[in-house]
């Protein structure tokens, strides 16, 4: 079944349910061992977005979170998807029974230089409000364009995305 691709204004909850959500996957990720960052558009207070809670989990490695895979599916009601086309990361999602998607668990190993991309990129935008407006702008654009294309959707804010990901990596580390 195709996603229908829906992009609304920023919910303020969002951050209520993503630390709900910590706290169950803590239940069986040892928090000793794991440590979340929300991230994603929902990670960015006034961003619209798709209502869709990003999550990324630093790991001590990959096989350490591929033993825990079949709790996260079992108890927790996710599906693993393996690196689904990034490697270096396991990808999960929950959703609900009518198919809403919910959650996305992004699960790196610690120092994987995915993590600095995502974090730098959310408090860009979080830095920088003219830019997630402009993000926001798009995406609502996109939505519009492709109800029912999530690969176009995500085509169409690809280079806007790549270009606010270099623009925070420098801003990160205090170049102009």
């Amino acid at each position: 079944m195709a996603r229908k691709v829906e992009v609304t204004e920023y919910q303020p909850d969002w951050k209520a349910f993503c630390q709900s959500e910590v706290h169950r996957l803590s239940l069986v990720l040892d928090q000793e061992q794991v440590h979340f960052h929300h991230i994603g558009s929902t990670a960015v207070p006034g961003l619209a977005a798709k209502p869709i809670i990003d999550l990324l989990a630093e790991v001590p490695d990959l096989s350490w979170i591929d033993r825990r895979s079949p709790l996260i599916e079992s108890k927790l009601g996710y599906i693993a998807r393996g690196e689904n086309g990034i490697a270096g990361r396991r990808y999960f999602f929950y959703e609900t029974g009518d198919g809403t998607r919910l959650f996305h668990l992004h699960a790196y190993p610690v120092n994987h230089p995915e993590i600095e991309r995502h974090l730098a990129f959310r408090d860009y935008l979080i830095a920088h409000p003219n830019t997630a407006r402009s993000y926001g702008t798009l995406k609502k654009k996109l939505a519009d364009k492709h109800p029912d294309d999530i690969d176009s959707y995500i085509s169409g804010k690809d280079e806007f995305v790549k270009e606010a990901e270099r623009a925070a990596l420098k801003w990160k580390k205090g170049c102009p």
